[in-house]
């Protein structure tokens, strides 16, 4: 039974992965050599995260002793400082007005992006840990979890944000927290979710672009309107791969986070359905591994990061169709970007890991 589940959740991983690869060399081809004349092609990089990605995934899926309360703690912290060190001139890198990277030896990384991982996996050895949720047991948890998001907030990533709280937010509802909790917390969030729009114009333009694009067609509306036109003529069978025409300079930047937008375009609704189909066959798997554990922190761990995954894929394609406002948040697996995609399979090693020691039957 174990094994079956790991060599699953490889397959369906691989696939995801394959589909990323072929969609990041077609939709960023032309943009790459109008735009990055000379570096090297958006592929080529793409490939070697997934051989980061992949040998990290394989190497943490072997360690055999389990992680303890104490290595969630240093990891929560290391990542914090990776998160702080976004802020320090030299180090810290900016791209669109989001100072969200650091550059070390000419690699970039997105402290973000693990932020998640640590977070959660802190927070679930201290939630299996603790017998009865007190007052203070709560107060604890949430200075754990907004110490990292007021950092995230900071850089500003609403989008990264946004996330980690629907993550932890599910972590706190497996967990059996009363209804009056959620619905105090989520008047909270209602309004800093309103404060932090007003504060920042460029979110309040995001806005009304979602509500009417064609309000300001060459502008914030732009990128919406770009997308969607990839998605009206496509069809049931798309004009067939490497054939979009939304690549040549219309969508901008369409290797990352509109990447969906390409690949509905030339596979058409028929592959747009079997992509989501593989989505929905990674999560599931990832939820029956959370259901064969007897670690309650392992099991409120997978559940948890396996949630925060499936908002993150909603969020984007919801995105990309013009169902939600733009929040610049990656589609796992297929979107160009090496700490998204190392991210996603450490994600998925420290999920094997949890195979080794504390499943039924094992």
């Amino acid at each position: 039974m174990e094994r079956s589940l790991k060599i699953r959740l490889w397959i369906v991983a691989g696939l995801l992965t394959a589909v990323g690869l072929a969609f990041v060399y077609s939709a960023g081809l032309y943009w790459g050599s109008i735009h990055y004349e000379g570096s090297m092609p958006f592929v080529w990089k793409q490939m070697i995260y997934v051989g980061i990605g992949v040998t990290s995934c394989y190497a943490i899926s072997s360690i055999k002793t389990p992680f303890s309360l104490t290595f969630w703690f240093w990891l929560y912290l290391f990542s914090l400082v990776g998160l702080l060190g976004v802020f320090i001139p030299g180090i810290g890198t900016t791209r669109n007005g989001s100072s969200s990277w650091i550059s070390l030896a000419g690699f970039t990384i997105q402290p973000s992006e693990f932020v998640k991982i640590a977070l959660l996996g802190f927070m679930s050895s201290v939630l299996a840990q603790t017998k009865k949720l007190e007052k203070h047991h709560i107060w604890l948890l949430g200075v754990i979890a907004l110490l990292p998001l007021a950092l995230i907030i900071l850089q500003p990533d609403f989008g990264s944000a946004m996330i980690i709280v629907c993550g932890i937010v599910f972590l706190l509802f497996i967990v059996g927290l009363p209804w009056k909790f959620f619905l105090l917390t989520g008047s909270l969030c209602l309004v800093g979710i309103v404060g932090l729009i007003l504060a920042a114009p460029y979110r309040l333009k995001r806005l009304t672009a979602y509500l009417d694009p064609w309000q300001d067609p060459l502008g914030t509306g732009f990128q919406s309107i770009q997308s969607l036109l990839a998605f009206g003529p496509s069809g049931l069978f798309g004009y067939g791969y490497g054939d979009s025409r939304q690549k040549y300079l219309y969508l901008p930047e369409p290797q990352n986070d509109f990447i969906f937008a390409i690949f509905s375009e030339e596979m058409g609704l028929i592959g747009s359905v079997v992509l989501i189909g593989l989505f929905f066959a990674f999560l599931v798997q990832c939820f029956v591994i959370a259901n064969e554990q007897q670690s309650v922190a392992n099991s409120y761990f997978i559940i948890s990061l396996t949630a925060m995954m499936g908002i993150q894929i909603f969020l984007n394609l919801a995105v990309v169709v013009g169902l939600v406002p733009v929040t610049g948040v990656t589609l796992p697996f297929i979107s160009y970007g090496g700490s998204s995609m190392i991210a996603t399979w450490v994600t998925i090693g420290f999920i094997l890991q949890t195979m080794n020691h504390t499943t039924k039957g094992a």
